[in-house]
């Protein structure tokens, strides 16, 4: 018999998440000061976006240069997989008022820890999980912001370097499990080197482009390997 999850389930769900979030967010915070945000910059940038590698994207985007319409759009690509896990989220709630708060606090570690629950989730549930991680991720930024302003000016120029370096280790380890990962960062990487070396379009929108056709392309090949499996079986 499964039981109505509750706030503090939530809470102790999210611990885990808390913990991660805090070394992640921490770095978001100093990479801000490094490109000369401000500390209300920073605190609204986790505060309103709250969306994890998306924020790391914008950040080198503004350091690029790049007019907000692209950075925005950009974001949003990236980020447009959060309205398919709210979904899949909002069909288990009872009470539907709770589906905008909800849906804002979803992260792709709190969709995987809430999806995975036997038990019936709650909106209690959901507001706990979703809240503690964001209060991690927040509170992170702030203090990665604070210890930037102790470093050296060279070492909070350096900083920018650990950008890149995040981004690779985030799509190495997804690149060795899926070949389809590998080939749309692959695709995208070689669309958006095309458009930067032609200068055919600015920085921005050649990274929008890219993010459109390595995602379009990927599709077509997961949907290939797909119908190849099913008729193997």
């Amino acid at each position: 018999m499964t039981r109505k999850l509750t706030y503090k389930d939530g809470i102790v769900s999210a611990f885990p998440i808390f913990i991660g979030y805090i070394p992640i967010s921490i770095t978001f915070g100093l990479l801000a000061k490094s490109i000369s945000l401000t500390m209300l910059d920073a605190f609204l940038f986790s505060v309103i976006v709250f969306a994890g590698a998306s924020q790391f994207v914008a950040l080198n985007l503004i350091k690029m240069g790049i007019g907000m319409g692209e950075i925005v759009l950009a974001t949003l690509l990236m980020n447009f997989r959060h309205f398919l896990m709210s979904a899949s989220l909002a069909v288990r709630l009872s009470r539907k008022r709770w589906i905008p708060i909800v849906s804002f606090g979803i992260t792709d570690e709190t969709f995987s820890v809430a999806s995975t629950q036997d038990d019936q989730i709650t909106s209690e549930y959901l507001v706990g999980l979703n809240g503690t991680a964001y209060v991690g991720w927040v509170g992170g930024t702030i203090l990665g912001y604070g210890v930037g302003q102790f470093l050296p000016e060279i070492m909070q120029k350096g900083m920018g370097i650990a950008l890149y370096a995040m981004f690779i280790a985030l799509l190495i380890p997804e690149a060795k499990k899926s070949k389809n990962i590998a080939r749309v960062a692959a695709i995208s990487a070689v669309v958006n080197m095309l458009l930067t070396y032609t200068q055919w379009i600015n920085a921005g929108w050649g990274i929008i482009i890219s993010i459109i056709i390595g995602a379009g392309m990927g599709s077509i090949c997961e949907n290939k390997e797909e119908n190849k499996e099913a008729e193997v079986v």
